[in-house]
């Protein structure tokens, strides 16, 4: 019986480790599809979510609030690709991460790019930026260019 508690609980504890914080998806190719048929742009957040205090700061200070909330529901699809240290993520997961990491010339977290439907950067912000909000509204009221 202690076995299955204990099986149980790793289950759930790994499982819920892996999901992307909520209003986030963790799937590059799903979002851009998904960007395409809603007509908004992809926004991805590079994050070392437990261990990036700039990371921790920026979600508290930014993406938690409603008015980024609001903005993101209605111009953005988000994307985590998250780099934990304590947390494993399922392979799948990781190999997409690592593999955006280096298309994108990420170097530091947490990064942020907003890219349009078709995975064209538009805009890049490296580090925590307490006026992101204001940026990405920015942004996203020109057309995308491909403009960074």
């Amino acid at each position: 019986m202690k076995t299955l508690v204990t099986a149980a609980l790793s289950l759930l504890i790994t499982t819920t480790a892996t999901l992307a914080k909520t209003g986030w998806d963790d799937n590059y190719e799903k979002s851009l599809a998904k960007a395409k048929e809603e007509q908004k742009l992809v926004l991805l957040d590079f994050t070392g979510s437990d261990w990036c205090g700039w990371c921790v700061k920026l979600d508290d200070e930014v993406f938690s609030k409603s008015a980024f909330k609001k903005f993101a529901k209605e111009n953005l699809i988000l994307v985590e690709l998250d780099f934990p240290h304590g947390k494993n993520l399922p392979k799948k997961t990781k190999e997409q991460n690592d593999a955006l990491k280096s298309k994108f010339g990420v170097n530091g977290f947490p990064t942020i790019i907003l890219v349009d439907a078709d995975g064209k950067e538009v805009y890049r912000c490296s580090g925590y930026k307490a006026t992101l909000l204001d940026e990405l509204k920015e942004k996203a009221a020109k057309p995308a260019t491909g403009a960074k």
